[in-house]
């Protein structure tokens, strides 16, 4: 069985997305983490520090969960995982997609790795897509029955300002469910 350490280095040195010129896996991995992110794929400023979440996606995200930034990055608390693990660039509106291949290849070989995760973090459609197969409820239906996922997962819309919208169609998600998330987090975050 591969260790975590040379799967790490493995997915570093991964070539499979052959759109992206500068391939940059960006990913956190921990045998430790209790808590597990499964996300888009990284921004511009991600991609230029090598920091997940080190923006103003990442700021929000954050504010919702109730964690400081040391507690996020904390290898004990956080494993986050995008769908695709490098940027994959401008869009019309936004950044492009995040290609299967990634997700395909390195997701459930890295999840095998870490047995100790007690709750899984969907966020956003890309996510909810390999997490539920292509599920035919949209986003915002599965966001909507959170508490019939817990204690095990969440489901978030992407805290990036762009998804500003639809946080102020859907005032019920602060209103409601961000203190129901907050205090299943503080269950378990150090």
């Amino acid at each position: 069985m591969i260790e975590l350490k040379t799967l790490e280095a493995e997915i570093k040195n991964c070539t499979l997305c052959n759109g992206i010129l500068n391939p940059n896996p960006v990913f956190k991995v921990s045998p430790n983490a209790k808590i597990l992110i499964l996300g888009q794929a990284p921004g511009k400023k991600v991609d230029e520090t090598g920091i997940l979440f080190n923006d103003a996606s990442g700021d929000r995200l954050r504010e919702w969960l109730g964690v400081s930034k040391y507690q996020f990055y904390d290898d004990n608390n956080f494993a986050i995982l995008p769908m695709a693990f490098c940027y994959p660039g401008r869009a019309k509106s936004g950044d492009k997609p995040p290609p299967k291949i990634c997700a395909v290849t390195w997701i459930q070989v890295l999840l095998q790795k870490m047995n100790k995760i007690e709750l899984t973090i969907i966020i956003g459609k890309y996510a909810l897509d390999y997490h539920f197969n292509n599920p035919k409820q949209n986003l915002t239906e599965f966001v909507k029955k959170n508490e019939t996922f817990l204690p095990s997962k969440i489901i978030l819309p992407h805290p990036s300002p762009r998804n500003n919208i639809w946080l102020s169609k859907n005032k019920w998600f602060e209103d409601d469910v961000i203190s129901k998330i907050q205090k299943r987090i503080s269950e378990i975050v150090i």
